[in-house]
């Protein structure tokens, strides 16, 4: 199906501020907002003015259907399949809920009448004061009375000549008249219903066959042979039937009800909880940013405070080494003015005190480089506690590492196998032997095989934030290797050292177990499974060096993470077992 359709967006513009599509009463169009004229009742149950729907746009429908198909039903899925042939359906869109409307062959005007829109907007004409309500029979006049037999609106003129009797209006001299005034208590006025083939005649007949409406002219007529019968006495049937499908219809609608409720109460529910986290996030995030902005106070008083402690240091340092300069220079000055210009006995007479002073001068102990370094360095990683009741990061430290105080240790320091990963520690501190605490020391490694210098095997170093390194590597050939560990440049304590790669550890084929047998003093009870080497079954009865102590049933070997040294295999002659007597 294809189609052109366009939203009806020109007649929103025009609604009032507040007024929303299909709010607008019983007797008022949705879309021009005033009173119905010719009132229309589209499929979806909305009901627009003729005219109002005429100024619509139409668009075109590609409808694919069978060559003879029935098109006034759903059809069946049983029908017989026939060629489908393409009809061109024009439609529109309903201006309240934007669905779809199919209109019929005679357009818009073959949509049905929505009387009882009429009757609102009659009653409500009726009612009202200044509506301009003409008199049906001259259309000249404002209605006054209201003719309750024939259903007719009429002028004070029409209505006298209504009831004055005479050979011509007989019929209706006995009619009621109503004044306009009285019909505000009412709640149905409506003209008859006339006959849309014959306009003459009032639809007081139903056909069951058509399912419509019917005149007496249309039962002789085109109804003829049909099983008709007056609205009064059909309407029972057909409205019981409307009912039980608005009863059927009823609990869809309070399901609906409830279901918009729940989504409603859902969706408060939701921004509630929005709201809620949202202020918990802003107190939260607050509280951290007052926490981070007063550790950062800390860290950079902290800093001041270094700076203020290392600038005094070196300005003490700074007069000490200035004076002494001074001292030193006067001693030479003098000295270097008598020695080339003074007399002998001059020279003589002054040598014990230029001497004493030179020589206590010489003796100054002085450190010729700062007293303080400028090594600080700012760890972000590194935890500092909690304030204000958050976990807060970043330290200050004004410790060097002294790779001369630097630690190795771990078990695979001197030892590795082939393709196993090998590791062992780094622990850094400073020159007073302490922890570093902290991590980001630049730590070199290098793993050189002996045999083959230009091939180093990959090292990996992992920086544990605490002061520890932990290196490892994977060597993929048995030999020895020379392992490097530098700290800017500088060997820490105990590198270079060497490494032997020995060959894959060999499994126990085995189990380790105890001699239950030996350990039993000789019970006869007693049994020990496995088998030893040099023949034995069991752990091997009387056999050297294992009374009662725990062995790899395989090699005999005592330490149970040890390499398994048997060589006879799992398809060894077992010719040499011989079995211990119980």
């Amino acid at each position: 199906m294809s189609e052109k359709r366009k939203p009806l967006l020109g007649f929103v513009g025009k609604l009032p501020s507040g007024t929303a599509l299909g709010n607008s009463g019983k007797t008022h169009c949705p879309l021009c907002m005033g009173l119905f004229k010719a009132p229309r009742l589209l499929p979806c149950l909305h009901t627009v003015c003729t005219t109002c729907l005429e100024q619509l746009e139409p668009f075109s429908i590609v409808d694919i259907r069978g060559g003879d198909s029935d098109t006034s039903s759903e059809g069946s899925i049983f029908q017989e399949l026939k060629p489908p042939s393409l009809q061109l359906q024009i439609g529109i869109l309903c201006p309240v809920c934007d669905a779809q409307v199919d209109l019929p062959m005679g357009g818009v005007k073959a949509l049905t009448i929505d009387h009882l829109a009429m009757n609102d907007v009659m009653l409500e004409s009726l009612q009202g004061e200044g509506q301009g309500l003409v008199c049906d029979l001259c259309s000249n006049r404002e209605v006054e009375k209201r003719c309750q037999t024939c259903k007719a609106n009429l002028c004070h003129f029409c209505c006298q000549a209504h009831r004055f009797h005479s050979w011509r209006q007989k019929k209706t001299t006995y009619h009621t008249m109503v004044d306009r005034k009285d019909l505000k208590g009412c709640s149905r006025i409506g003209k008859p219903v006339l006959c849309p083939v014959h306009p003459a005649e009032d639809l007081r007949l139903f056909c069951e066959l058509c399912d419509q409406p019917v005149c007496q002219d249309c039962v002789v007529g085109a109804h003829r042979e049909h099983p008709c019968d007056f609205t009064s006495n059909v309407i029972h049937k057909h409205g019981d039937s409307v009912r039980e499908l608005l009863r059927g219809t009823q609990p869809h609608v309070e399901a609906l009800e409830e279901a918009l409720a729940q989504i409603k109460g859902m969706k408060s529910a939701l921004q509630a909880q929005v709201g809620a986290v949202a202020a918990d996030v802003r107190t939260f995030s607050e509280g951290y940013i007052k926490a981070i902005e007063e550790h950062r106070d800390k860290l950079l008083k902290q800093l001041e405070d270094i700076r203020v402690q290392k600038e005094n240091s070196l300005q003490l340092q700074k007069a000490q080494l200035e004076q002494l300069l001074a001292d030193m220079r006067t001693g030479v000055e003098f000295t270097e003015h008598l020695l080339t210009s003074g007399s002998d006995l001059e020279i003589l007479i002054t040598k014990g005190v230029v001497v004493e002073r030179l020589t206590k001068l010489n003796k100054v102990e002085c450190s010729i480089h700062p007293g303080v370094n400028d090594k600080i360095c700012f760890s972000p990683q590194q935890k500092a506690g909690r304030c204000r009741g958050y976990e807060v990061y970043g330290a200050i430290s004004t410790k060097e590492v002294d790779p001369a105080k630097c630690v190795l240790q771990g078990e695979d320091l001197h030892r590795a196998q082939e393709k196993q990963t090998a590791s062992f520690t780094l622990l850094c501190k400073d020159a007073a032997g302490e922890s570093m605490g902290r991590g980001g020391d630049g730590v070199q490694v290098a793993v050189i095989p002996k045999d083959k210098k230009d091939s180093p095997v990959r090292a990996l170093v992992h920086d544990n934030q605490d002061g520890t390194y932990r290196v490892s590597y994977t060597p993929k050939e048995p030999g020895v290797y020379t392992v490097l560990v530098c700290i800017k440049e500088q060997h820490v304590q105990g590198s270079p050292f060497t490494v032997t790669v020995r060959k894959r550890h060999r499994p126990h084929p085995g189990v380790f177990q105890g001699c239950t047998f030996c350990s039993s003093g000789g019970q006869k009870t007693a049994h020990c499974g496995g088998t030893m080497p040099g023949g034995y079954l069991g752990c091997g009865h009387g056999h050297k060096g294992h009374l009662g102590r725990p062995h790899w049933s395989c090699c005999g070997k005592f330490a149970e993470k040890s390499e398994c040294t048997w060589t006879g295999g799992q398809n060894a002659p077992r010719s040499l077992l011989r079995t211990v007597a119980l």
